[in-house]
């Protein structure tokens, strides 16, 4: 029987307990192809062997880089890490300048690239690295196919020496280096063993309501993030068939087509499936508009385990007929969990779509815990709005005198690649810090209150928390991104990001005579007028040294690519104060 100690164990455990003829399935060519538990070990067998007869050695390390999820990615994770060697993923979208940098840092050998975008930038910049050579996933032209391998690897007589490697790993011995998407700076190098990450999945597990072979879960979120990385893993575990979306873009077809019960979400996600639904309501009209904005309202007073009573039960089950049905039906009617991570969740999101029968449990860790903290269950009474759920098993959680978070556990890192200073800086004994500010309730549910490091003093001396105002102010639809500033001004300031999109449909609605282009919308008093009310109305839950006196609005949407944001959506906000310095002197020094 496997016990599972090390990251490879786990499909070889799902081979003996729960053998899935779909375990891992990758849409090719317009249709899904299956893959068995199986043949996921065989191949991965086939990697291995493919990789001795490379050369590469214990504690080599090899680079993966997938623009989207896919069973490739999968097998090459097994193949790499049982032959002792590193799997580092890394992050699509960085630019080129920062592949280098990952790669040098990281002295990869070899990499495997998904497609022509991202092989054209490792192409750009493979001669300043140690790369020998670069395989790629899809068919391309002028680079080899990772199928190469499988006929080097054919050969079964060296079998024995790939068995011989997965008995010399040990579960602390490092499986891979995450390079985290830093808000400022270079990105640091995680180093997580085999031990941080599979302790992490089976304590995670009991709070993630799978059910074998019957469940079916949608993967999108980039799996080189250890967020949607562990929750694989899970899958494998619970022997769950893992469908992989085609791109974020696909996840409402791919849904239809596959019906699925789970899968992880990001908050930002949530928020854009929300204002497509808000924005197609005003396309209702009559008895089916006014159905539709009592189903919302009825949702946004949603309690969990019939706090609310039979009464407000009985009104709910008709709205989750008549309107919430439907938003089912857009995310494949079976949908029964959402995982949601990386970032803070309105709680008014949560209500509503919890209401609407597609349970939102939101978690909290960072790439330095593995990452799971604390995550919530509604089974068991382990769910509370507003809340990331109690930590799970294992891990350790308190809370320091200033308010910061520190976590103890045997997901902790073994600390930053190359840079021993920078780990001694966020150790405390055994406990991580975490640079996020909590609480612990009295029924020990923790509560991130913010960010230890973005708190900030305006020149009077008073304290802002600039994401409890920004997570107010998202929640409206005339405001995509939005970020507080004043540190040492005399007030809090914001530059605000408008939804485009949304603002376009109203000005039409209107019949107002703005023009359509972003440099229109941001330049139109109409619309400055319209969010300063939005912003009129969060200040009143503010104290007078918190609120937004000032904001100006950027002409660009924020996105990953122009820099403003990091892989998992964070705002930079360095790189954002700097992008707009013009607008910043605007608001202080008009």
């Amino acid at each position: 029987m496997t016990e599972v100690k090390r990251l490879f164990d786990f499909p070889y455990y799902q081979l003996e307990n729960k053998p899935n003829k779909a375990a891992l399935v990758t849409k090719y060519d317009g249709k899904w192809v299956e893959t068995s538990t199986q043949e996921y070990i065989n191949k991965a067998n086939c990697i291995s062997r493919a990789l001795l007869r490379l050369g590469v050695k214990k504690d080599d390390k090899i680079a993966v880089i997938s623009s989207t999820n896919r069973t490739e990615w999968n097998i090459m994770d097994i193949g790499v890490l049982q032959i002792g060697a590193q799997n580092i993923p890394i992050y699509p979208t960085i630019c080129a300048e920062d592949y280098e940098y990952v790669l040098n840092h990281s002295e990869a050998i070899y990499c495997f690239v998904s497609d022509e975008e991202v092989l054209e930038k490792v192409n750009k910049v493979k001669k300043n690295t140690k790369i020998k050579e670069v395989y790629s996933f899809n068919h391309i032209k002028g680079c080899k196919h990772y199928s190469e391998l499988f006929n080097l690897g054919k050969d079964e007589s060296n079998q024995t020496e790939v068995e011989n490697r997965k008995d010399d790993v040990k579960s602390d011995d490092l499986a891979t280096i995450i390079y985290t998407s830093g808000t400022t700076g270079k990105p640091k190098g995680v180093m997580l063993s085999h031990w941080n990450i599979t302790s992490n999945v089976l304590d995670s597990f009991p709070r993630v309501p799978l059910k074998g072979n019957e469940t079916r879960v949608l993967s999108f979120l980039p799996i080189c993030h250890i967020f949607e990385r562990v929750l694989i893993y899970v899958y494998q575990y619970a022997g769950t068939s893992i469908y992989f979306a085609e791109g974020i873009d696909k996840i409402a077809d791919n849904a239809k087509e596959i019906n699925p019960n789970l899968m992880s979400v990001v908050p930002r996600l949530l928020e854009k499936v929300y204002d497509k639904i808000m924005a197609k309501a005003e396309e209702l009209s009559g008895i089916k508009k006014i159905l539709f904005h009592w189903a919302v309202g009825l949702g946004e007073q949603w309690e969990p385990y019939g706090q609310n009573g039979a009464w407000y039960e009985f009104k709910l089950s008709i709205a989750s007929k008549l309107v919430f049905s439907k938003w089912r039906a857009a995310l494949g009617s079976q949908l029964y969990t959402m995982v949601s991570g990386s970032a803070a969740l309105q709680p008014r999101l949560t209500r509503i779509f919890c209401a609407a029968g597609m349970h939102v449990m939101e978690g909290y860790g960072l790439t330095e815990t593995s990452p799971v903290i604390s995550v919530g269950k509604y089974d068991d009474r382990m769910f509370k709005v507003g809340s990331v759920g109690k930590p799970i098993d294992n891990v350790e959680v308190k809370i320091a005198d200033d308010g910061e978070i520190l976590v103890k556990g045997p997901n902790v890192m073994l600390g930053y690649y190359k840079d021993d200073e920078k780990t001694a800086s966020v150790m405390t004994d055994d406990y991580f810090h975490t640079g996020d500010k909590g609480e612990i309730d009295a029924d020990g549910f923790l509560k991130i209150t913010g960010r230890k490091k973005e708190m900030f003093k305006t020149s009077g001396g008073k304290y802002v928390i600039p994401t409890l105002l920004e997570n107010d102010l998202k929640q409206s639809r005339f405001i995509e991104q939005i970020m507080v500033i004043g540190e040492g001004e005399k007030m809090p300031a914001a530059l605000i990001q408008p939804n485009f999109e949304f603002i376009n449909e109203w000005i039409q609605r209107k019949k107002l005579s703005i023009g359509n282009s972003l440099e229109d919308i941001s330049n139109s008093e109409e619309v400055k007028s319209r969010i300063q009310e939005e912003v009129d109305k969060c200040n009143k839950k503010f104290g007078k040294w918190e609120q937004i006196k000032r904001f100006e609005l950027t002409p660009e949407i924020w996105s990953i690519d122009a820099g403003h944001l990091t892989p998992t959506l964070k705002m930079k906000r360095d790189v954002i104060k700097e992008k707009y310095n013009h607008l910043v002197e605007k608001i202080y020094r008009p």
